[in-house]
């Protein structure tokens, strides 16, 4: 028996080290732990989008043209089995008075394509994605938002929301709205190597007063490392 992709439930490793769909694109530190299901997080998570492993030659061939992609931020944790479902395939048109894909089979030249884009997924930064929950096709969610375990995602959820259930519901804002400001102004996630470094110990609080003060008095001759 070979040597497990996840060996403990503990750690993950970095997606986008991962990455060979190029419908899909995933910022730094982003990662995947996925002991519980012991595959890839492209093999794992991402369903029906072009580019994978077993539709790159026809993606490459140009027949459905521009895709959906996936686009996840950066400093996202995301848990075992998550699924994200992809417009990758879209060919059940259930506005259409059938909603069977009459075009693989043979019917005629009056077949049309159901084809249809849903619009990117977009997963913000800092965004923790609960064990077995699904995000359905073109759906945005904020930055700092949690998705609950097994909770089912149809809808756009706002920044720093936690999700819950099926379908899912918003239960609470993780900080007060005049927080939540501070930190979608701050964008900390986009801050040097250098400006995280030295805000470490308010970064592991949840002092977002004092992150702000730093953040405004923020030395501009940090570079990143």
């Amino acid at each position: 028996m070979g040597l497990s992709i996840f060996p403990s439930w503990i750690g993950g490793y970095e997606i986008k080290q991962h990455i060979t769909n190029p419908n899909i694109e995933v910022g730094d530190y982003s990662y995947y732990s996925g002991y519980y299901h012991q595959h890839h997080f492209e093999d794992q998570c991402v369903h029906y989008l072009l580019g994978d492993k077993s539709t790159n030659e026809v993606w490459q061939s140009g027949i459905f043209g521009e895709v959906d992609k996936l686009i996840i931020g950066r400093f996202c944790s995301i848990a075992s089995g998550v699924v994200i479902m992809m417009a990758g395939n879209q060919g059940h048109r259930h506005d259409w008075i059938s909603s069977f894909p009459f075009d693989f089979s043979e019917f005629g030249d009056g077949v049309k394509s159901g084809f249809e884009r849903a619009g990117d997924t977009v997963i913000g930064n800092d965004v923790w994605l609960g064990a077995e929950c699904v995000i359905m096709p073109g759906v945005t969610i904020g930055d700092g938002a949690v998705i609950g375990t097994r909770a089912v995602i149809t809808k756009d959820v706002e920044p720093y929301s936690i999700v819950v259930g099926n379908p899912g519901r918003c239960v609470k804002k993780r900080f007060a709205a005049h927080h939540i400001e501070q930190l979608l102004e701050m964008a900390w996630w986009n801050w040097s190597t250098s400006q995280l470094k030295a805000a470490m110990t308010i970064m592991c609080s949840a002092d977002i007063d004092s992150l702000y003060d730093y953040y405004q008095a923020m030395d501009s001759s940090f570079t990143d490392e």
